[in-house]
């Protein structure tokens, strides 16, 4: 059974090749493309796609807010962004918020077919750049291993916002309280000195990255 796709953007000739190249791929069927945030995010109500590709600049509502939107109303749609470029606080903010993919508009086509088949399989996906991107951002950090200043439960919430899930999401994973992780991420904050998700997940990779 394919995958159903809502695609949205506001340049109408970029719109028509997204199309075009989702269903080259054989494995998913468009059910919409919007040319803009807030009909996307209607059209996303009403036709409950499996996946959505979001213009992360589009008139009315972003692709962010349209995102945004899609976790507090508990929607159960993957939500990839499409970008020509993504600042650390917009990939923080889109982590918070649970994205499942960001794709570069200036990567290769593959790249977004490559998305699209790990995020149906349930996978989160970004781009090398993007990786690089949120591990810059880990240069200044302290050096002490995460597992000497977490407990196992901290240590756990930290993988698990490495991998870009919303606190609701890790919520469901531990077994617990949407509140209480976020007492254990504000913890997990104040014992680490940062301020952000975005800097969190650059710990763990690079802690992954020095391990492997």
């Amino acid at each position: 059974m394919k995958s159903t796709v809502l695609i949205a953007d506001d340049h109408p000739l970029l719109l028509q090749a997204l199309a075009e190249l989702v269903r080259s791929a054989g494995a998913f069927e468009i059910v919409e493309a919007s040319p803009d945030g807030l009909q996307a995010l209607e059209k996303i109500g009403s036709h409950q796609p499996d996946i959505a590709i979001l213009d992360l600049v589009m008139p009315n509502l972003t692709g962010l807010d349209v995102l945004r939107n899609v976790t507090e109303r508990q929607w159960p749609v993957r939500v990839i962004l499409l970008t020509a470029s993504i600042s650390p606080q917009q990939i923080e903010e889109a982590m918070r918020w649970g994205v499942w993919g960001i794709v570069l508009k200036d990567a290769a086509t593959e790249d977004l077919i490559e998305c699209l088949i790990e995020v149906a399989d349930g996978n989160k996906w970004l781009p090398e750049k993007i990786v690089r991107q949120i591990g810059a951002v880990a240069d200044e950090q302290p050096a002490a291993s995460l597992a000497a200043c977490l407990t196992q439960r901290e240590l756990e919430i930290a993988h698990l916002v490495a991998q870009g899930l919303s606190n609701r999401h890790i919520a469901e994973k531990v077994a617990s309280a949407e509140g209480t992780v976020s007492i254990h991420l504000h913890n997990i904050y104040r014992k680490l000195d940062i301020n952000s998700r975005a800097r969190l997940a650059a710990l763990v990779a690079r802690e992954a990255e020095m391990g492997s």
